[in-house]
């Protein structure tokens, strides 16, 4: 009989259990989807004893295993992607992972995507998928400024952060952003500001997108200045060159001289570069190179102002194009996107007017 009684209890709790697993298994069926993709940077790197240098090292399951709650926000699939120092990173880096990040979001069991990124090239690889990405699912960039191996690594609260931030309903149709320290960024309008602070991305004069609460995701507003630009099977050079006291004018011509398809001239001030400057300029664009003048001041479009020689206007005359208020490193990006479609410097001011 207490054999009979033994049996009994040991097939009721089996049966708990079961039911327990059938409806975790149900509830873990009911959370969305968020595929985090890998590339590397600070995020992914702990410190190497041999060197005292902090080397890539983690994988995106990695990142994955040390975020506390994730598991009950989300189903979460890992992409590694690649595992590379930011500086690593290249437009044709991008260009394949905005393919990738596309080829993901097409899938209708998706909510979104998180990329971790190093924050070094984050600004310009965001907005690089903004432009080209087809979804208006949310994309959200993220990554560290403390490597894996400090105690007070912030990696593993951003990710959090932006599985949250790709899981709210405000955030679809915002276009790619960056999520770090709890901050919302938009990928056109944003820089980063410190070298190791985690207070580091911001959209100056424009301000944050929104910010991740420990109970909420609150977004302020929405960023107007967004396009779409085909993504071409390959990317022409355009070269960046900035404009300092005393320049002759020797890095405008050598990058024609050397294959640049586009050049980007990161000018003073609303957009004036000196006479020599503007003697290469104007050589660069009677030979068929576009060149886009940008401004090395944070904020504010550049604009053709002054009419002496090098001054906006007269590069205006020349034919260049005017770079508004994107980053140098951003207005190249664009260039390049736009290239395959037009040279017409009226149709590239277009593009860079949107």
């Amino acid at each position: 009989m207490y054999a009979n009684g033994v049996k009994a209890r040991t097939r009721r709790i089996l049966s708990c259990l079961l039911l327990i697993v059938l409806c975790g298994s149900a509830f873990a069926a009911e959370l969305p989807k968020v595929v985090i993709v890998a590339t590397g940077g600070t995020i992914a790197m702990r410190n190497d004893p041999k060197t005292g240098s902090a080397v890539p090292a983690l994988s995106g399951d990695d990142l994955v295993a040390a975020v506390p709650g994730l598991k009950g926000l989300a189903r979460v699939e890992v992409v590694n992607f690649s595992n590379i120092a930011s500086e690593w990173m290249s437009p044709e880096h991008w260009r394949k992972l905005s393919k990738a990040v596309d080829a993901v979001l097409a899938r209708p069991d998706v909510a979104g995507v998180v990329v971790t990124h190093g924050t070094d090239t984050m600004e310009e690889g965001a907005y690089f998928l903004d432009l080209t990405l087809t979804s208006d699912k949310p994309v959200v960039f993220t990554g560290a400024q403390r490597d894996a191996s400090e105690r007070d690594t912030d990696g593993p609260r951003n990710i959090l952060d932006a599985v949250r931030v790709v899981l709210c309903k405000e955030a679809v149709g915002k276009g790619v952003t960056i999520v770090l320290n709890d901050y919302i960024n938009a990928a056109r309008e944003v820089r980063k500001t410190h070298t190791c602070n985690v207070e580091t991305f911001e959209s100056g004069v424009y301000g944050f997108l929104g910010y991740v609460d420990a109970d909420r995701v609150t977004f302020y507003r929405r960023s107007l200045r967004r396009q779409r630009l085909p993504l071409p099977a390959s990317l022409p050079r355009v070269d960046l060159i900035a404009m300092v006291p005393g320049a002759d004018g020797g890095h405008v011509r050598h990058a024609v001289e050397s294959g640049a398809q586009g050049i980007v001239i990161e000018a003073y001030g609303l957009g004036n570069v000196n006479e020599a400057v503007y003697d290469a300029v104007r050589q660069a664009i009677d030979k068929g190179v576009p060149v886009v003048i940008t401004s090395r001041v944070y904020h504010g479009r550049v604009r053709p102002e002054y009419g002496e020689k090098g001054g906006g206007a007269s590069l205006k005359k020349l034919g260049a194009v005017f770079g508004d208020d994107l980053l140098p490193g951003k207005a190249r990006l664009l260039l390049m996107l736009a290239l395959p479609v037009t040279k017409d410097p009226a149709r590239l001011q277009a593009y860079f007017d949107r």
